[in-house]
């Protein structure tokens, strides 16, 4: 049972050790809205599992653009959620709230979250919680939640790709690009990317997608008409927006499904919509974060059935450009601001 005071304890569900929890953490948080430099450390407040959910002792959390657009002023938590960023992680249960005992002490979980990553305790929902496969490190873990349950309601739910149909990912080497073309081989797609030089396309291509285009040097709407004999594509997972927006839809085959999940070119464009029509394309899109704790559990039951056998026999794996300690998050925040491959991962001691 969880309590509050100047220490909780609580009983390993696994070794019978008992667990002190401390009243306070160490945890990242934003001196004001602006760049790396309002990233500081600080002492706060253990969060407290509520109903439904459960303490985690974090071993690892995800560096996602999100923290960093939220950074930046523009991407505030929903009301109710903690304002410490970090939006995955990784760690063993050390506590229960009511009604949390799907989950027990010394558990070792990977999750999704709503904020509070960064730092070294967390509450999680438990719907969100999902068993970390023996082959995966806790830092791998930790780069798990946030890209594979995007790419999976988004590409696979929303778009509904199917095995034969052939996917563009624009950002293929991108946390979220690297687990597209994964998910997307995996599931019998043809995969084919954009990324920003050579050696980021051969990384895709190392991964299985079966053509990276450099954007800087091909025009990608070209590529496609030749890759597909001029059918184009079933689905394109969008992240950029912007001029990308009408030569998605050129690119788009009959009955094909435009989904965008950011827009770093920028969110307007000038569109001509009769292409569209003619093409009986759909446009959609969605964001993660607000969603209630039922839908991402949803998602969650979706990825247990579906992925974590894909995890768990390594065909399918996190790409981890890069591990930070804990007290090196601008560092961490910065790298994926760069010329990266795959996810950014914080530690914990």
């Amino acid at each position: 049972m969880y309590r509050t005071g100047d220490f909780a304890a609580t009983r390993n569900g696994q070794t019978g050790m008992t667990v002190e929890i401390p009243a306070t953490m160490k945890a990242i948080i934003y001196d004001g809205s602006g760049g790396s430099e309002v990233v500081k450390t600080a002492s706060v407040p253990v969060p407290q599992p509520s109903v439904g959910e459960v303490l985690v002792k974090v071993h690892a959390a995800g560096v996602n653009r999100p923290d960093l657009l939220q950074r930046a002023g523009g991407y505030p938590p929903p009301p109710g959620a903690s304002d410490i960023p970090g939006l995955e992680i990784s760690g063993e249960v050390i506590a229960n709230g009511p009604d949390s005992a799907d989950l027990k002490p010394g558990d070792r979980i990977m999750a999704l979250v709503t904020g509070g990553g960064y730092a070294e305790y967390c509450a999680v929902p438990v719907p969100q919680a999902l068993p970390i496969p023996e082959r995966l490190s806790m830092a791998a873990a930790a780069a798990v939640p946030e890209t594979f349950f995007t790419v999976w309601t988004n590409v696979f739910q929303r778009s509904r790709l199917q095995a034969g149909e052939t996917l563009l990912v624009h950002g293929g080497a991108s946390g979220i690009g690297t687990t597209a073309i994964q998910l997307g081989q995996a599931r019998g797609a043809r995969v084919f990317v954009t990324a920003g030089s050579d050696d980021r396309c051969l990384a895709c291509e190392d991964l299985g997608a079966e053509r990276g285009i450099n954007y800087r040097s091909e025009d990608f709407v070209e590529v496609i008409n030749d890759l597909t004999k001029g059918r184009g594509v079933d689905v394109i997972l969008d992240m950029v927006g912007g001029s990308y927006i009408p030569k998605n839809i050129k690119a788009l085959a009959m009955e094909g499904r435009i989904c965008f999940i950011a827009f770093l070119g920028g969110p307007k464009a000038d569109v001509n919509f009769g292409t569209l029509m003619m093409k009986r394309g759909t446009i959609t899109g969605s964001t993660l974060r607000a969603r209630s704790v039922n839908e991402k559990g949803k998602i969650a039951e979706e990825l247990r059935r579906e992925v974590l056998p894909l995890l768990e026999s390594g065909r399918v794996k996190p790409v981890i450009f890069a591990q930070y300690p804990f007290d090196e998050a601008a560092a961490a925040q910065d790298a994926i601001d760069g010329d990266h491959i795959g996810k950014v991962v914080l530690t914990f001691n």
